[in-house]
């Protein structure tokens, strides 16, 4: 069943139809404090942390589950939390479409599916024609913060992001220092899986576009005007 895009925040909800796009974030939530982004919150172990620790700062949620989302709007609402704005939608048709981009200090995605039946990769997040509307929310020295236990999903993703050129990509070899950040990670440390965690550092002055992912950009170029007829010609 399609979802159609829910916008909430402590004061209420909306529609894709009730708010401009792009977002109005600093109408939203006020502020000054930086932005961060998790791309599929899932349960919202996470960004409830966050936005419950550190006040001076904004966090903007995308969920696609309904459960989910209703759940973490209820619990930061019980919690009267208010820097923060969770939408319900694909993340990246929001992207695209909804979201301004070289907002975020961070983008944060933990746990993504991994899609593994080639028949389906090309749903991932990250794929070399999809990756730049990811990176397209950070801001100049933003970082992106990724982990999945699909380790070959994992070496994929670290590839392309080696590649994308300005982007400073390193590969954590423990765990985050406060902890699991996600549901999912508390529960795979405890039964001993293998976890593949990223984090990576935007450049300023970064590239648009992945190399392999800049090859399926078709650019329109316009037919020169035909010639104006010569007197006496038909």
């Amino acid at each position: 069943m399609i979802q159609t895009l829910r916008i909430a925040t402590l004061a209420g909800e909306r529609g894709l139809a009730e708010t401009p796009a792009p977002l109005p974030l600093d109408e939203l939530v006020p502020g000054n404090g930086p932005w961060e982004v998790e791309i599929g919150f899932g349960k919202g172990r996470h960004l409830l942390r966050r936005s419950q620790e550190e006040p001076d700062r904004r966090f903007l949620g995308v969920e696609l589950a309904s459960e989910y989302w209703g759940m973490f709007v209820e619990r930061a609402r019980k919690r009267r939390l208010a820097d923060w704005i969770a939408l319900r939608g694909d993340a990246l048709s929001l992207i695209a479409a909804v979201l301004p981009h070289g907002f975020a200090s961070a983008v944060h995605v933990y746990f993504p599916d991994p899609w593994p039946k080639s028949r389906h990769q090309k749903r991932r997040l990250f794929d070399p024609e999809t990756v730049d509307l990811v990176l397209s929310l950070l801001s100049p020295g933003g970082h992106l913060l990724f982990a999945t236990d699909f380790l070959e999903y994992g070496t994929v993703v670290q590839e392309i992001l080696e590649t994308y050129p300005g982007l400073r990509v390193t590969r954590r070899d423990r765990p985050w220092d406060e902890g699991p950040r996600t549901n999912y990670e508390a529960k795979y440390l405890l039964e001993g899986r293998p976890i593949l965690r990223l984090e990576a550092a935007l450049d300023p002055g970064a590239a648009p576009l992945h190399p392999r992912g800049a090859r399926g950009v078709v650019v329109a170029v316009p037919s020169p005007p035909a010639p104006l007829p010569q007197a006496g010609e038909g």
